[in-house]
Formats: structure tokens, C-alpha cells, sequence
């Protein structure tokens, strides 16, 4: 759990006022005279639970699917400037990362709203987690394959018989990728890093636009060295990052996780006009989570995160999952024999943006 700014000084501030009245019994029996005044006026200066009660903020938990950076920085932005409490919520947010998977913790209830990849949703739910999609934030996949041009690859047929690294959670979108455009690969397990295909010992690797590309840069390779292949450009965009959360947990307060939603969006919108504060916010919560990233690295993925979010020429709000797009994802996942079926669009997706019963 982490606490904001805005409570670290109010808790300061809360300290220093007790401190006064144990040193002045004529104030402590001033205030005490003038009740509920008194208890009133020292909530509204100083911040003391009687506000909160009075607020019935209502606690909701939180689990990002990664360690902290700027992939969500939009709700660590949405956290700090409080829009969570504008809209009655007390956020507890938990730190994500490979010993918290966030399908898993959401399934045991360990945590109330998590963030997931649309195409692992979708294998959730076909398994019989029952979760719901209350909002599609990431439009556009960041998923690519990285070649080197000097190796002969500039189209998907030059990939034919290649050493192509792939993480194995991740496997759909290339697959059906490869199953497309007729190609065998020679797949390699790829770890948490491209030092394979640095090295030479792949001919094309994974990435993500926002994370791995990125140190594929840092090492020294130019972009027109490289060949991408953006597996959203060549019809398989798979949406990536949602918010998730078990319908039965939301049945129980529509209202309240649809304020959850229209903060995080809030957040994200205030993150991408003003990134020097959102990179503040990320970078203090990184050194939190000692994830040993630097400001630079943060500030491409969060250029990036905006690019996936809000792609140029797109009319679809910010939060939407478009039933195409669902469509597209889960036939993908059928033809692969990783679901025995489709769920119902309907029953997967709660549109918390346009329903002004969940406002």
C-alpha cells in the first residue's frame, strides 16, 4: 500500500496539532465547549478521520500487472492529485510484479480491480473466472517483432526458417502472425531481455513499442537499422492493457467502480499534459519498488503509452472496448485452441463511459 503526498503532510500536519493541545488544556477545553463545531472545524483544517466518515469514502483495492512505471502512470497520477477521493474512493494500491499475477490475485479476491491484457481476459474468462471489462484503455497493441535489416529481413516471408525468439505468455499474436503470411519460424523462449537477439544468437525477438524496443535503441542500434513488424498493422491488433474486475465485486457497486474508472481516465488525461509531474510521480514510485529503471527510459514509455492510448486519427474514447476489436482477439484465441468458446460481448464488457446509471 502506498500513501500520497497529500496524506504524508496531512499526517504531519495531524501530528503536530495534537502535540499542541496536550501542551494547551485552555484550546482543548475551547474546542471541546464548541461541539460539533469544534470537531467540524478541525476536520475541514486538518484533515482528521471524522472527515472521511462524514465523505464515506469507500476503500477499493488495486493491482497494476507489472512493477511501477510509467505503463500506469496514469493511476499513480489519478492517486497523487486525489481524483480517487473527489469521487468517494479510498485507493489502496498494491504492488504488481512476477510474485503478485494479477489474473490470479483478482481470482482469489485478493485484490478488487486489476489490470490485464484484453487477450488473457478473455482465457480468464473462458476458464470460468468470471471478470468483466469496465474499461479498455490501451487501444492499439504495442506488440511487435524487431529483425535487423542487415540480416535480410525487411517483409514477414524473410522471417521464413529464422531463429525467432518468443515469450511463451505471449505467444497468440505471433502465431497467428506466422499462421497468416504461411512462415516457420525456429522459436526460442525469450527471457526478460533482448540480449539474445543483441548478440546475435536470434535473427528477430519481441518487444514491446514502450519497453523492450527501447533498450534495443539504448544499445546502440539505429532506427533505420531495424525492421518492425506491428502486429496491429498487419490485422491483429489484440488491446492490451484493461481494468478488470469480477462481476460479482462489481454487481455489488456499479456506481463506485465506474468512479474508479473515470478517475483512472481522468489521471491518464492529466499524466499526458503535464509529463514532467507524471514522470516525478513514476520515478518516486519506482525507487520505492527498486526496479532500477532510469528518467529517460520513463519518459519514452509514457510518449509511448500516449501513443497506444490515444492513437493519432482515432475516434474512439479513451476506456472503450469497440466489440470489433473483441471479435478480432477472441477468434484468434478459438483458432489457436486456447478458448472452447467465444463470451458473449455483452456480457464481458460494461461500457462505464457512456451508461449514466454507473456516473
Amino acid at each position: 500500500m502506498v500513501r500520497s503526498s497529500q496524506e504524508r503532510s496531512a499526517h504531519e500536519h495531524n501530528k503536530h496539532f495534537r502535540a499542541s493541545l496536550r501542551k494547551c488544556p485552555m484550546l482543548r477545553r475551547l474546542l471541546s465547549s464548541i461541539l460539533p463545531i469544534g470537531c467540524l472545524l478541525g476536520a475541514l483544517l486538518f484533515g482528521s478521520p471524522a472527515l472521511a466518515a462524514a465523505g464515506e469514502l469507500k476503500t477499493v483495492t488495486f493491482l497494476p500487472q507489472w512493477l511501477p512505471q510509467a505503463q500506469f502512470a496514469g493511476y499513480y497520477v489519478a492517486y497523487e492529485k486525489g481524483f480517487y477521493k473527489k469521487r468517494g474512493i479510498d485507493l489502496k494500491i498494491l504492488r504488481g510484479g512476477p510474485g503478485f499475477p494479477s489474473d490470479v490475485m483478482l481470482s482469489r479476491k485478493q485484490a478488487d480491480v486489476t489490470t490485464l491484457f484484453l487477450a488473457d481476459a478473455i482465457q480468464q474468462r473462458d476458464r470460468n473466472v468470471q471478470l468483466i471489462n469496465i474499461g479498455q484503455i490501451v487501444q492499439h497493441s504495442g506488440y511487435m517483432l524487431v529483425a535487423k535489416k542487415g540480416s535480410g529481413i525487411s517483409r514477414p516471408e524473410d522471417l521464413n526458417s529464422r531463429k525467432v525468439s518468443l515469450w511463451q505468455s505471449f505467444s497468440v499474436q505471433p502465431q497467428s502472425f506466422f499462421r497468416r503470411h504461411k512462415i516457420t519460424v525456429r522459436p526460442v523462449v525469450q527471457g526478460t531481455t533482448v540480449n539474445l537477439f543483441l548478440r546475435g544468437g536470434v535473427d528477430a525477438a519481441s518487444a514491446m513499442w514502450y519497453n523492450e524496443y527501447h533498450a534495443i535503441l539504448n544499445a546502440g542500434w539505429d532506427e533505420s537499422e531495424l525492421t518492425l513488424f506491428f502486429f496491429h498493422q498487419y490485422g491483429l491488433n489484440f488491446p492490451e492493457d484493461g481494468i478488470y474486475i469480477l462481476e460479482e465485486t462489481f454487481r455489488r457497486d456499479p456506481a463506485l467502480y465506474c468512479s474508479f474508472f473515470r478517475a483512472s481516465v481522468e489521471g491518464w488525461n492529466y499524466a499526458f499534459e503535464h509529463r514532467k509531474e507524471a514522470l516525478d510521480i513514476v520515478m518516486r514510485y519506482a525507487a520505492e519498488a527498486h526496479t532500477g529503471t532510469n528518467r529517460t527510459h520513463q519518459q519514452w514509455m509514457l510518449d509511448r503509452m500516449k501513443d497506444l492510448i490515444l492513437p493519432e486519427g482515432s475516434k474512439v474514447p479513451m476506456g472503450v472496448l469497440e466489440s470489433r476489436g473483441y471479435q478480432t482477439v477472441a477468434e484468434e484465441l478459438l483458432k489457436a485452441g486456447l478458448i472452447q468458446q467465444i463470451p458473449p460481448f455483452d456480457r464481458f464488457y460494461v461500457d462505464c463511459l457512456r451508461d449514466g446509471n454507473h456516473d
